[in-house]
This record gives structure tokens, sequence and C-alpha cells, in this order.
């Protein structure tokens, strides 16, 4: 029998699980809807040990763009409560040996500034990034206050520059570090359209570039 402790820790894991994977789906990346909708007693069926331990890497999952079969993901769970460089190894070893260049590591606790270290250091060949469960608890796309955001391709941001005769620098900003722009894992440069319900005209859209 499992302890309220693992119950509420397989409860967590199975609200996680759920977010990263909506996380990947809306980013354009292959997600069954089966995992999406999963409900808690299939999760622990799936991932909980007899007593009700969820091993954390069998979360471990990768899947392939749905536009481009050659764009991978590769999303990675650690139980470690201070995510170190040893673990940060342990990911990018992963990745070389599926030929895969964009990792997102999930971990209990937080990460030391050494393993964000290995971020930096590897970003001209690897695109990590980093996110604590207590992030992924809840999606905020789905919060009420927060508006649809939809990532502009090259061809689109080009056509809104053109169209409005604007610069890049004339566009409102939105921070790297903005929980969306995590979200999406926007990088720098890229541009987002915000569509608001307006009681007026029924819906209005903004943009805003990611620096």
């Amino acid at each position: 029998m499992s302890n309220p402790g693992e119950q509420e820790e397989a409860a967590k894991l199975w609200k996680v699980n759920r977010t990263i994977h909506e996380l990947v789906k809306d980013r354009g990346f292959q997600v069954s809807d089966e995992e999406i909708h999963m409900d808690l007693a299939t999760f622990r069926q799936h991932y909980a040990s007899q007593t009700g331990v969820v091993d954390r890497s069998q979360l471990n999952f990768f899947t392939n763009h749905r536009d481009n079969v050659q764009h991978q993901i590769f999303v990675f769970f650690t139980d470690e409560k201070s995510v170190g460089v040893k673990t940060m190894r342990k990911l990018l070893g992963i990745l070389e040996e599926k030929n895969i260049a964009q990792g997102v590591i999930v971990f209990p606790g937080n990460m030391t500034p050494s393993a964000r270290k290995v971020i930096v250091a590897m970003s001209s060949t690897f695109k990590l990034e980093e996110f604590s469960e207590s992030d992924l608890l809840v999606n905020i796309t789905h919060h009420t206050l927060v508006p649809r955001h939809e990532v502009l391709t090259a061809e689109q941001k080009k056509e809104l520059l053109e169209t409005y005769r604007l610069k890049e620098t004339q566009l409102p900003r939105i921070q790297l570090a903005d929980p969306v722009a995590r979200y999406y894992g926007l990088k720098r440069g890229n541009v987002v359209k915000i569509t608001r319900p307006s009681e007026t005209s029924g819906r209005y859209a903004s943009y805003r570039i990611c620096f």
C-alpha cells in the first residue's frame, strides 16, 4: 500500500506530465491525446510501482515535430532535488546518442548555477531548457486571464513588419523569462501574436517581440 505522501507525489507528477505534454504539443510536436487526457488512476497504473512510487525515468519521452520529422525534442525527468553538472552530462549523453538537438529537463527542486552554465555553454549545439515541477503543476496558458498566443513563422513575421512598415525595435516586447515565453520556448527575435477578446470588435490582435 502506498502512503499519503507517495499518493500526493503521484498526483503532482500526473499534473506535471500532462502539462509538459501539452507544452510540447503546443510547440508543434506530435503528442497523443491519450497522454494528455490520461486520468490519475491510469497514470498510476502506467508509472507507479506497487508501493505507489512513481519512477520519474519512466516519464522520459521524445517526439518529432509535426512539420519536420527530423526536428525532435527529448523530455528528461530527474529525481535529483538539486540538479548539478552530472545530471546535465547525463542528459547531453542521451541527446548525443539519439542525435537530438533539443532537450527539456524537468526536476523536483532547483538547479545549481553550474548546471545552468552548462545550458549556456552548450547553446551552440543543443537547445536546453529547464522547468521545475512546480512550474508545470498548472498550464498557465489555460488560465482565463492569459490570452491566446501564437508564435509567428519567419515568413509571417516578415509579412507583419512589411505590412505595417515597422522595424523590429518598434514592436512591444515580451521578455525571454516571461512564463508564457518559456512555455512556447521563444527565442530572441521571435514574434508572438496575442489575441484578446474585445467588447466592441469581438477580438483584437497585438504583437510582441521576444528579447
